[in-house]
């Protein structure tokens, strides 16, 4: 997919490349206890790969992954990404066939080193994406995983105003290696202007 670069007050989304391998290690490595329910990659040899993963999938069509960098100091502080970017096969006289961006996607692959804990950083990114995908590519639906386990991001992706469509079982690998359980929440076009307005209060505290 064509590469966008997602700005805001706070964070810069850049389109994830290569470039941006010393800035993720370095990331990652200042606490990774922070990434119990995460698949996060440490060290040069891991974070590599893991870049080489979301550009395939970006090469794919299937994905658009970015670096998420702070505005104040130009640090990048983590990566998050659109992902399992879906077209559907409309019929012929549908008013959707033919429209060159995608129907559906997920945001995930979100994460973020320790000194961008609890700031604007993740409330702003989530608001630039969203924004992007119901305004940009006028999505239908944006869906959010979580490990089921992690209390916090459930209640984080709530607060937002994602809203619970069930736990799928034994989903993903979990960050320990064993099958985890995902909780599914949903964005819908219709409910858009309501996150996007609960996104612009939680920013304006910061």
């Amino acid at each position: 997919m064509e590469g966008v670069t997602l700005s805001g007050k706070f964070v810069r989304l850049e389109p994830l490349d290569r470039g941006h391998l010393d800035g993720l290690v370095a990331a990652a490595a200042v606490d990774p206890t922070l990434y119990r329910w995460s698949l996060i990659p440490q060290g040069k040899a891991e974070t590599s790969r893991y870049i080489d993963t979301a550009l395939a999938g970006r090469d794919a069509g299937t994905a658009l992954p970015f670096a998420t960098i702070r505005i104040a100091d130009g640090a990048i502080i983590g990566s998050t990404r659109f992902f399992d970017i879906e077209r559907w096969a409309w019929p012929r006289d549908h008013a959707r066939y033919g429209l060159p961006d995608p129907d559906v996607c997920e945001i995930g692959y979100t994460w973020l080193t320790r000194s961008a804990i609890r700031t604007a950083a993740n409330t702003e990114a989530k608001l630039l994406m969203l924004t992007h995908a119901f305004e940009a590519w006028q999505m239908l639906c944006v869906c959010l995983h979580t490990d089921a386990r992690n209390q916090r991001s459930r209640a984080a992706i709530e607060r937002i105003g994602g809203k619970p469509d069930g736990i799928l079982r034994a989903h993903r690998m979990g960050a320990d290696f064993t099958p985890r359980d995902s909780v599914r929440f949903s964005i819908l076009a219709a409910e858009w202007p309501d996150v996007k307005r609960r996104l612009g209060e939680l920013l304006n505290r910061f």
